[in-house]
């Protein structure tokens, strides 16, 4: 077993690595600069924080919020694992626990912010402490085509030859043009090792409806999952106030959270939502990043995310345990012409606007499209999926129509006035709508004037709608919006090529989402037991609960019903540290006895071949304490002794008799041979 296996086992709890985890991991060990995007809730930091624990020197990790380093740092003093972060957050005894610690050489990780290399002292320090390794988290924010631009990322590059270390980049959503401008900043443009793993997240349900009293649809939906936690997202601060009142009072505990706020007020509902079970957090897209909290069950979107890239990463925070999770996203007019206006009046450049406009017309697809979501969602990332069957197009297949001859007429009007003119005049030529502004110009005499009648002025919203979600055509942001067919839409303009569209996105979907449950009505119970000794630990050690143990290792818990610490140990996310400091807790409560714990050494071998060795060694040394005649004086091995037999397995009698001493080695060597043979 490699060093990296063993410490997966042993710290971390795992048995096996998630899928694409290994080989990054091999890479970064290796001192390989690395770039890996993977998918949110993938284990992205496993994939620095093991390679910290096995490469000397610290492991320097840049991350972009205080929330979300303090939460993996709090996460790895739970694994046994000293790390330390230096933050403006940071108390004054907390600085100097963390320089105290990196002085007498105890700390494996230091994670800081990228503003904090802004001084001089900082990389000097760094030079000082004897860094091997710097990894970057959400290293998408060092693009300016990044949906988080920060530019103190911009230093990480010069960090790196300073140091004149290997550095490893990860970031969960990086588009072509993002991964280029990482390569360029952060590596000097020199190629580095780079895994693009899948961006299937399976667990996450996905859902898209048309807006039809948007407060009654997310009450509903919230409703159906009462008690779980979740975040909703809103388009302005003054919704998140106003829905978190209306599921308050509705019965859930809710609160707003948005950039007005004041620092302490967004603190004390980071710490909330971290540590109560059921809440539900309302929020702008402020509530973001630092969102490290592994159980949330539900993501709704009570207003359109403004691109498709924002909207992966909103609805992966649900989830990151990998149990079931469920998505819930409300679209309309309204959103799309507000994402469209903060596109226009933004201080980007022209090319920059028009690919932001691309970005939202692929969302659209998303929302209006035909067949499996995930397989659309996946094919803007560039990888092809089977239908799903996990979202609510494969669960109720949409009604279409052929749309040739509408599509056709809508390109039409949008030729015959130039692109120079947006939806809503474009429907007033199509409908017969003579406005003043259609006569002015001259548009109530084109042979496309009122051929469009089929349709009212909502259906050929949602029309258009769907032909920018095909990206037939898009706003031009030098003409203020104004539509211009694209090379796509061409085919069906000549009549080369037919469309088919959805009949009706408009009106509300008749049937709510289904319920799922974490586990089965057996087991329902036990998980809820567990997660209340959860509750109590967490609240005794001043930490989230999520922290002691996340909702996927209490539901293997319920679903296995462990009954020894060797079978608790086995139990994906209990390490060696977890399972001394909880095992016997939990054991406790799934047996409804007081768990037999075995001896210290003992313990710390649980799950693992070397705890069945030195059971059978143990064994042994019982039946030979006085000897094969039962008559002589009696003789034993310290419990540490046999723990390092049982792990070091010595293959003959001179290496037995190195560790032991001749008189045990006398006594116990051939039968502990025979056992350490059998392995």
């Amino acid at each position: 077993m490699s060093p990296a296996q063993d410490l997966l086992a042993s710290v971390f709890g795992f048995d096996a690595f998630r899928p694409g985890q290994e080989e990054i991991v091999a890479a970064v060990v290796q001192g390989q600069n690395t770039l890996a995007i993977m998918p949110t809730g993938g284990g992205k930091s496993l994939c620095f924080q093991l390679p910290a624990l096995v490469r000397d020197g610290v492991t320097v990790v840049i991350s972009p919020l205080i929330a979300l380093m303090r939460d993996q740092v709090r996460g790895l003093h739970e694994a046994g694992v000293a790390a330390g972060a230096l933050t403006s957050g940071n108390t004054e005894d907390e600085t100097q626990a963390v320089f105290a610690a990196l002085e007498a050489g105890r700390l494996k990780l230091l994670y800081m912010a990228p503003e904090r290399l802004a001084s001089a002292g900082t990389v000097n320090m760094l030079r000082r402490i004897g860094v091997g390794l710097i990894a970057v988290d959400e290293a998408h924010c060092v693009s300016q085509w990044g949906h988080d631009f920060r530019p103190d990322y911009l230093r990480i590059g010069d960090l790196r030859r300073a140091l004149d270390v290997p550095l490893a980049a990860f970031t969960a959503t990086a588009d072509a043009e993002t991964r280029e401008e990482i390569v360029a900043r952060l590596f000097d443009g020199v190629q580095p090792a780079t895994f693009l793993r899948g961006f299937d997240r399976p667990n996450i349900h996905l859902a898209f409806s048309p807006k039809d009293g948007p407060r009654q649809q997310i009450l509903q939906f919230a409703a159906a999952r009462k008690g779980q936690p979740g975040i909703v997202y809103c388009g302005t601060r003054a919704k998140t106030e106003t829905l978190a009142a209306a599921l308050g009072q509705a019965g859930h505990a809710a609160c707003a959270y948005h950039g007005g706020m004041d620092p302490a007020d967004r603190r004390a509902v980071e710490t909330r939502f971290q540590r109560d079970d059921g809440l539900i957090v309302v929020a702008t897209v402020a509530f973001g990043m630092g969102v490290d909290k592994p159980d949330i069950r539900w993501v709704a979107h009570a207003d359109l995310p403004k691109s498709i890239e924002a909207y992966y990463q909103e609805i992966g925070r649900a989830g990151r345990d990998g149990a079931p999770a469920e998505t819930l996203t409300l679209y309309g007019p309204e959103d799309i012409r507000l994402r469209r206006s903060q596109i226009d009046e933004g201080l980007a450049p022209p090319e920059r606007r028009a690919a932001d406009h691309a970005r939202l017309n692929a969302l659209l697809g998303l929302a209006e499209a035909l067949v499996c979501r995930r397989q659309v969602l996946l094919g803007y990332f560039g990888e092809e999926a089977a239908p799903c069957g996990h979202c609510d197009l494969c669960d109720t297949p949409p009604e279409t129509f052929d749309a040739t001859e509408a599509v056709r007429k809508a390109l039409s009007a949008i030729l015959r006035t130039g692109e120079y003119f947006g939806t809503g005049h474009l429907i007033d030529i199509l409908t017969g709508n003579p406005t003043d502004k259609v006569q002015a110009r001259g548009h109530d005499g084109l042979p496309t004037f009122g051929v469009g009648r089929e349709f009212d002025r909502r259906g050929w919203q949602a029309v258009f709608r769907q032909m920018m979600g095909r990206d037939l055509v898009r706003p031009d942001p030098e003409r203020h919006g104004a539509l211009r067919m694209t090379e796509a839409a061409r085919p069906i303009l000549r009549g080369e090529a037919t469309i088919a569209l959805r009949r009706d996105t408009i009106r509300a979907a008749a049937a709510r989402p289904a319920v799922r449950a974490l586990v089965s009505d057996e087991d329902a119970p036990l998980l809820s037991a567990l997660k209340a000794k959860r509750r109590a630990l967490a609240e005794t050690a001043g930490v989230p609960a999520y922290i002691i143990f996340n909702d996927k290792t209490l539901i293997e818990m319920a679903e296995t019903r462990p009954e020894t610490l060797d079978q608790m140990a086995r139990i994906g996310g209990v390490g060696a540290t977890k399972l001394d400091r909880y095992g016997a807790a939990f054991l406790g409560v799934i047996t409804g006895a007081v768990a037999d714990l075995p001896h210290p050494v003992r313990r710390k071998l649980a799950g693992r071949g070397a705890g069945d060795i030195y059971d059978r060694l143990m064994q042994v040394q019982a039946d030979l304490a006085r000897g094969a005649t039962g008559q002589d004086k009696p003789m034993s091995c310290s419990a540490s002794l046999i723990a390092k037999l049982a792990e070091t397995r010595p293959r003959d009698m001179s290496a037995l008799t190195r560790l032991m001493g001749e008189r045990r080695a006398e006594r116990f060597g051939t039968a502990f041979l025979d056992v350490l043979a059998e392995g």
